[in-house]
């Protein structure tokens, strides 16, 4: 019994740990200052749709959809938004009118690239004092726990 209880009260305080990471994630401030470095609104959302086209080239939109962990209509607004700044592009897919094809247009991909260059600074800027273990073992724990919560 007293080993389930610290098992319980681990995951309580994991979780409040996880919560206010996550709500650090949502912090507006941190999207402003991102905002004036790069010189670009991007969304967390937005972020994820650049980040999956920037790993596949171009991709339809069921596929950013899957990469980017949305459902089809949320994936589809981004994309409509990010369009409109003129960081994505839509083309019809080998000469098919109804099957679309996204991709970065270059001042996507500038965009893109500058946001992956202001977050690496804040996280170096945070984990300055952790050893190359501890960063390991973070980036080791991150993905396993991203993998379980996405089962």
């Amino acid at each position: 019994m007293v080993v389930a209880n610290k098992n319980l009260r681990l995951e309580q305080d994991l979780e409040r740990a996880l919560e206010g990471l996550f709500r650090l994630g949502a912090n507006r401030r941190f999207d402003t200052r991102q905002a004036a470095e790069v010189g670009a609104v991007v969304t967390r959302a937005g972020y994820a749709v650049l980040r999956s086209l920037a790993d596949a080239g171009s991709a339809s939109l069921r596929e950013v959809a899957e990469a980017s962990v949305m459902d089809s209509p949320t994936a589809s607004r981004q994309v409509v938004q990010l369009e409109t700044e003129g960081l994505v592009e839509r083309r019809a897919a080998d000469g098919d009118a109804r099957a679309v094809e996204l991709s970065l247009t270059p001042q996507g991909r500038k965009v893109y690239d500058k946001v992956v260059q202001y977050r690496l600074k804040v996280l170096t800027r945070a984990l300055d004092g952790w050893s190359q273990r501890d960063r390991a073992e973070l980036q080791r724990l991150a993905a396993k726990l991203a993998t379980d919560l996405a089962r």
